[in-house]
């Protein structure tokens, strides 16, 4: 070998096994955590589009709360999640709760408005969408949240 030194051979080797894991983690980290973000937004937008089909319905309709669900599956079938009942589920698995009411209801601030409330929770520590690389699930939230509130004049 011209040029090289005989100690330096499989040095480079040792390099990348030392550097590939944190790089890994880091990358799988990103994608991890990009990937929660998404979905935050999908549930927050989902619990949002839940309660306007809520507040605008008419009163009395009895396809108000079928509506509602159907919006906020909308916006979470692209991650495989729904909310079934009260239940969120992510195929079979349940990993939170969903809450729509049957229709919208006076607002306690102000009872000539009517107002609808829509929660999603996802316990997302405990059930993620991708599986975390090892030790980096410490930095998924535990839940993720949303809840919107819609008021209309009646």
């Amino acid at each position: 070998m011209v040029g090289h030194r005989h100690e330096d051979r499989g040095a480079a080797a040792v390099e990348f096994a030392l550097v590939a894991p944190v790089f890994l983690a880091l990358l799988f980290g990103i994608i991890s955590f990009g990937w929660m973000l998404s979905y935050r937004q999908s549930i927050s937008q989902g619990a949002a589009e839940g309660a306007r089909v809520l507040a605008v319905s008419p009163a009395g309709s009895t396809t108000t709360a079928t509506d509602a669900r159907t919006a906020v599956n909308r916006s979470l079938a692209s991650y495989g999640v729904s909310c079934v009942g009260s239940q969120l589920k992510h195929g079979t698995t349940v990993v939170g709760t969903c809450t729509i009411p049957t229709a919208s209801t006076p607002c306690t601030n102000n009872t000539a408005l009517r107002c609808a409330t829509v929660s999603i929770t996802h316990a997302y520590r405990d059930h993620p969408l991708i599986p975390s690389f090892p030790g980096l699930g410490v930095v998924l939230p535990r839940n993720l949240s949303f809840s919107t509130t819609v008021e209309v004049g009646s």
